[in-house]
């Protein structure tokens, strides 16, 4: 494995050594494929984006985003006026056009298994595959488990016209939610899994603006990029349960834990990122891919080596119901009839996406025990509508906390943090609320007269300070 700069790249295409900016398709229009399509056309490659769905196709041939993410629609309108962004679900088409083709479909977990469902992976390699018949190179982008390359390119190059003139490498995305433009223009590392130089070469022609602005390149093997992405999202998730183990350990015991986490954030071997406990992660990659790494590594006979990834999910999914019960508990014990706002939908701010979300899911057990719930979420509730119908919904705000009797906060959006307790005060029937999140301006809301709960910290929080701590000059750092 190797770092290489920008002086490190030569720039050329296949063949003739020139320096000529490849043609690019895009295979799957989803949120990872859109995003990587039209930052690809911002940064003024031609590029041809292909999906087998013809709904989404047509919306952002359109101009329209079948999705929200903060930034991007005004960069597929200038991506469309400059003529360099098209879609289509014409493979032949884009095999003509394109000599790297960027594979950007899901790869969600099976129905029936921890594993990974590669079948939508399969199929675009199956559909793009007949019409390859000059020399380009495939790269997956997708999550998969090790080893899926190597596959890959076996059924690619059997099925292929071109054969082996066709190559694949890996190249895993690290996008945020919330942030997906700024971390496709601006990552903090490339990762090129390649099995030549000439992969490397086109691969590097593709990034080459990126690369220019001094962006670090890791050029390593097929199974190490493959590893990669699994592997940091495999450490996030640790990170995210450990705090919230602690949480677990803060409430039998009365100590608190984000005064904890605080104390952890200044050892520089720890730090503070992703040190932030609370209701857990959710969403499309963080659940599924640590559950996928897992069963791979136990076909691979290293099950025991990351078995602690089945208790980080295990920490993860008890959030969930430790928040249940602490509404419960603030119901006095019994959720029937209770009207309960759930500030809150996506599985995290600046995003409509509900997968594995853990407000939605809070929200669908409080409902399961008799309480009469009402979502509100800035972005989300097309999408929380579709997969939760039994709940209720309000259009704002003030509307879904009116005549509430407890407020539990489970997606940190600003409009929720910045709110006024006092003005939300005067719509609720009790001024209950549970911070999920601990997004809250806790000694606001107690001074507004709310019952303040947040996961992993005391009832009563006492800020004075002994008199003997104020006379010694101490600096004390203390959360709200």
């Amino acid at each position: 494995m190797q770092t290489v700069g920008a002086t490190d790249t030569e720039l050329t295409s296949p063949g003739d050594g020139s320096l000529e900016s490849p043609g690019v398709a895009v295979i799957g229009t989803g949120y990872l494929g859109a995003t990587h399509a039209i930052c690809m056309a911002a940064l003024g490659f031609r590029v041809i984006g292909v999906d087998v769905d013809q709904a989404k196709v047509t919306a952002l041939a359109g101009g329209r985003l079948p999705f929200f993410e903060p930034g991007l629609a005004e960069l597929l309108t200038v991506a469309m006026e400059t003529g360099r962004l098209s879609f289509t679900t014409d493979f032949k088409a884009a095999a003509a056009h394109a000599d790297v083709h960027f594979i950007c479909v899901g790869t969600p977990q099976s129905a029936d298994s921890p594993a990974a469902d590669l079948s939508h992976l399969e199929e675009a390699i199956r559909c793009l595959a007949p019409h390859l018949v000059h020399r380009c190179l495939i790269v997956g982008k997708s999550t998969v488990p090790i080893g899926t390359a190597q596959r890959l390119t076996a059924l690619v190059q059997s099925a292929a016209p071109a054969g082996s003139l066709v190559e694949l490498a890996w190249n895993p995305e690290f996008l945020r939610e919330g942030h997906a433009v700024e971390d496709t223009l601006n990552p903090d590392r490339l990762v090129f899994g390649v099995a030549s130089e000439w992969a490397r070469e086109r691969l590097a022609a593709c990034y080459a603006p990126i690369i220019s602005h001094s962006t670090h390149v890791i050029v390593t093997d097929l199974p190490t990029a493959e590893l990669v992405k699994v592997a940091a999202n495999s450490f996030l998730a640790t990170k995210i349960s450990y705090i919230n183990a602690m949480a677990e350990v803060c409430e039998a015991t009365g100590a608190d834990v984000n005064l904890l986490a605080l104390a952890l954030s200044y050892d520089s071997r720890i730090g503070g990122r992703f040190l932030k406990p609370g209701l857990g992660f959710g969403g499309g990659c963080l659940p599924k891919d640590i559950r996928a790494f897992a069963h791979r590594a136990q076909e691979l006979g290293v099950g025991q080596a990351v078995g602690f990834l089945r208790e980080v999910d295990a920490i993860n999914q008890r959030r969930r119901q430790r928040t249940v019960d602490l509404i419960t508990e603030m119901a006095c014990g019994d959720l029937t009839g209770v009207p309960v706002t759930v500030l809150g939908a996506a599985f995290k701010p600046d995003s409509d996406d509900i997968r594995d979300a853990p407000a939605l899911d809070v929200a669908h057990m409080l409902h399961q025990a008799g309480a009469h719930v009402t979502v509100y979420d800035p972005q989300a509730m097309g999408n929380a509508k579709v997969a939760y119908p039994d709940l209720g919904y309000a259009d704002t705000l003030e509307a879904a906390v009116t005549g509430a009797e407890v407020v539990a906060l489970l997606t940190e959006w600003d409009v929720f943090r910045t709110a006024d307790p006092v003005a939300l005060g005067e719509l609720v029937a009790r001024r209950n609320i549970v911070d999920g999140r601990h997004a809250l301006n806790a000694a606001a809301y107690r001074a507004a007269h709310w019952d303040y709960r947040a996961l992993g910290t005391p009832t009563a929080v006492v800020r004075d300070l002994p008199p003997v701590l104020a006379a010694d000059g101490i600096k004390v750092l203390a959360t709200p």
